[in-house]
């Protein structure tokens, strides 16, 4: 459910660029910073990378989520932090700052997803609300040193809320991913 939800943004924001600034380009990916190996996550440049970065258990929870019957659990409410980083070209920086502008514009213009605003929504998600988080420069220190690279221009917002139970583990379908030999022309 995660990924779908980080998946379904990523999009609505492309969908977003695409009308608003009339490109073509998916400017927005949905990817880690840093690989495992410590190289760097994506291939080229000039992208705003979609990172999760923290899960946080929802204190407040959902009204009755503390009463379960027999084995089964309440289900557990969690928020995601995810970091909106513009990956640039040193000579593009100020690419970069207008993208974190942008990114910013959205969530401003619309910070509350649901299925009428959002089609394309998990539905078994209500709604997701994102709140910029107002990070200070030791936490974001700490944030870039984490994740092993160099500060980049860059956003953190909070999404409140999703909901698990065991209704979510429906099937596994790994993920497709295109070869660097589906791309070699004939």
């Amino acid at each position: 459910m995660i990924y779908e939800t980080l998946a379904c943004i990523t999009e609505e924001i492309n969908k977003h660029f695409s009308r608003q600034l009339h490109i073509n380009e998916e400017k927005v990916v949905l990817s880690g910073i840093i690989n495992q190996d410590g190289t760097v996550a994506i291939q080229g440049e000039n992208k705003v990378l979609v990172t999760l970065i923290n899960i946080e258990k929802e204190a407040l929870g959902k009204v009755g989520a503390g009463r379960f019957s027999g084995n089964t659990m309440p289900p557990v409410c969690i928020n995601l932090y995810i970091l909106f980083s513009a990956y640039f070209s040193s000579n593009n920086y100020p690419e970069a700052l207008r993208f974190i502008s942008f990114i910013i514009a959205y969530f401003q213009s619309g910070s509350v997803l649901t299925q009428a605003n959002t089609p394309s929504l998990d539905s078994r998600i209500d709604k997701l609300t994102f709140e910029m988080e107002s990070m200070g420069t030791e936490k974001m220190n700490n944030i870039w040193a984490t994740l092993g690279a160099k500060y980049m221009p860059s956003v953190v917002y909070k999404m409140r809320m999703l909901t698990f139970d065991e209704s979510i583990i429906k099937e596994y379908r790994p993920i497709v991913r295109a070869s660097s030999a589906d791309n070699t022309p004939l």
